[in-house]
């Protein structure tokens, strides 16, 4: 086991803002590509940003884009989100799609989660040898070969009969013998 988590800031996993709940709040915020406008490293990063940068602008309204050139620098992609984390990408030598899908999965990501030591809302002392329970977990084994619908297999053939509809029967019966007795007076 490493230590290395010791050292990173302790966070809950969540959504952020309640994402998901109400209406979807796109987590990126401010995207900046840095690149140069001679070197060859650079070359995916100028193609992107002269065929797709223009419809990602369009398509995301809520993110600032914004162009930096370094001259003889390396090309580099940097995000910043709603959270405060900056997530910074080298695209040397990559290609346009490439960049394309680096750029698509920091827009749909919510920041750098790997920086920060995952925690949990419980904890115990005796966790569980046997393993997370599931809603598999006490099924009959049977039931994965048998052609369904199968009345062996039905919920009312292995439950009692409830009292509920124990008193309907009964009910239903006693009305018969009062109707039986009634033909039989009128006879």
């Amino acid at each position: 086991m490493s230590a290395k988590n010791l050292f990173l800031p302790a966070a809950f996993v969540r959504a952020p803002l309640q994402n998901g709940v109400g209406r979807y709040v796109c987590q990126l915020q401010r995207i900046t590509f840095k690149f140069c406008k001679s070197h060859g490293g650079s070359r995916g990063l100028r193609d992107f940003i002269e065929q797709n940068l223009v419809e990602f602008a369009k398509e995301n309204p809520g993110v600032v884009v914004y162009m930096k050139p370094r001259r003889h620098r390396s090309p580099v992609i940097v995000g910043e989100y709603l959270n405060g984390d900056r997530v910074w990408m080298s695209v040397h030598n990559k290609t346009h799609d490439e960049i394309t899908k680096w750029v698509e999965v920091m827009r749909t990501q919510q920041g750098d989660v790997s920086s920060s030591r995952l925690r949990k809302y419980q904890y115990t002392d005796h966790p569980s040898i046997q393993g997370p329970w599931t809603p598999f977990t006490f099924k009959i084994p049977e039931l994965n070969t048998a052609q369904l619908p199968d009345p062996k297999f039905g919920a009312n053939n292995r439950l009692p009969q409830s009292a509920t509809e124990e008193l309907r029967l009964m009910f239903e019966k006693q009305k018969l013998n009062v109707k039986e007795e009634e033909l039989k007076v009128a006879e």
